[in-house]
């Protein structure tokens, strides 16, 4: 395994997936931050090499500089993962200059950013001929009567940009009642300097959430892929993964390859589907290309997504492969899903008995493993230095 492997962000589980993913194949890891805070992935006994480098954002010249001079320097050029959305931003947006230091998937330069933006997916995925949820336009004329005469209420105001969106208001979205709770999202999102897209809400509990994960090659071809379906999320109803099964079904192969392929997409994604209640129809939510937040129920279920990458990448691929049977395995975040089992109790969604029901069943952590047990201590240390810190300034 000559060349390295750059992951970028260890400050959250996803990275400390990927150093796992890698490291245990043998592949020299090493883990780029911007800071030293809080980055417990690259405690991991997997990671080789822990570098400090300028803010994606903050510094973005230098941070590119940094990482090209880090690849320059190499015998072979490293493949880069990054782990979190700002980061595949920038190299998206720097594809073409970073491509010639590091090996990286996705080989059109835009690709990843246009997928990522709401309201551009959704015009595509309609272009293919894949079902999304009915959408109204903040600019778009007459949009609030669009959006009370189409849409119904309730219904949501989603982020274009997600990520700059959490950043300023701690959320995913905002779910409104009527036309004045409309009026005043939309009027806070244009405050912030923020475009927003109001979508109707697809029926359906969190249980009708699911995903088709995927890996496609240098030929923009599927060669490894399973489904999943959503038991829980935080924040509750609009949040991300924290207890996911894999749970094989054949239809979201048949929609979600098609429409992947079509665009020649390259690497690893994941399309995010919801399961209409009352018809039974998938509607398209969104996209992820970067490695998902249950990348480590993938490597329980036999799919390492991320040496899967690094085989192709370095003209080495692996056979193909797809989970075609239910596993019975699931994706077991505790930290959040306590708080999202709290939640969900208090607003009568779920019992306590079923909860307690679902627990048993065999587990793939998102931190934890008793074989490199170092990173789920210091992400403990974390957590309680910032409960005593609340209880301090009480």
């Amino acid at each position: 395994m000559e060349n390295k492997a750059v992951v970028l962000g260890s400050n959250y589980y996803i990275g400390l997936s990927l150093i796992r993913c890698l490291g245990i194949n043998g592949i020299t890891v090493v883990a780029i931050d911007h800071s030293r805070k809080d980055t417990y992935g690259s405690e991991s006994k997997y990671c080789s090499e822990r570098i400090i480098a300028p803010h994606y954002r903050e510094e973005t010249r230098e941070f590119i500089s940094f990482l090209k001079n880090y690849a320059n320097k190499q015998s072979h050029p490293p493949v880069l993962f990054p782990s979190a959305d700002p980061y595949v931003e920038v190299i998206d947006q720097h594809l073409e200059e970073l491509k010639e230091f590091f090996l990286i998937p996705q080989t059109e330069p835009g690709l990843y950013t246009k997928t990522m933006n709401k309201e551009k997916l959704h015009k595509l995925a309609i272009e293919k001929g894949v079902a999304v949820p009915e959408t109204v336009s903040m600019y778009e004329e007459d949009f609030l009567e669009k959006a009370e005469n189409t849409l119904k209420f309730p219904c949501i105001v989603k982020p274009v940009d997600s990520h700059t969106f959490v950043s300023v208001f701690r959320r995913k979205m905002f779910k409104v009642q009527n036309r004045e709770e409309l009026e005043t999202a939309v009027a806070k999102a244009k405050k912030a300097g923020l475009e927003v897209i109001v979508q109707r809400i697809i029926p359906g509990f969190d249980d009708h959430m699911y995903t088709f994960d995927a890996y496609l090659n240098q030929n923009a071809k599927i060669t490894h892929w399973t489904t999943f379906q959503k038991y829980r999320q935080y924040p509750i109803n609009f949040g991300a993964s924290v207890y996911t099964t894999q749970k094989y079904v054949p239809e979201l192969y048949e929609i979600g390859a098609g429409f992947l392929e079509a665009i020649k997409f390259k690497g690893f994604v994941e399309i995010e589907f919801k399961k209409d209640a009352e018809t039974g129809k998938f509607y398209l939510i969104e996209l992820n290309v970067r490695t998902t937040n249950f990348n480590q129920l993938l490597y329980k279920v036999g799919l390492n997504m991320p040496y899967i990458a690094y085989r192709d990448l370095t003209g080495n691929p692996l056979e193909p492969k797809a989970i075609k049977e239910d596993t019975n395995i699931v994706f077991w975040y505790a930290f959040e899903d306590l708080l999202a089992v709290k939640e969900y109790i208090k607003t009568g969604q779920l019992s306590l008995g079923k909860v307690l029901v679902s627990y048993f069943k065999p587990k793939a952590y998102a931190i934890w493993d008793w074989k490199d047990p170092k990173p789920a201590f210091s992400f403990l240390k974390i957590i309680l230095n910032k409960v005593f810190r609340k209880i301090s300034r009480k």
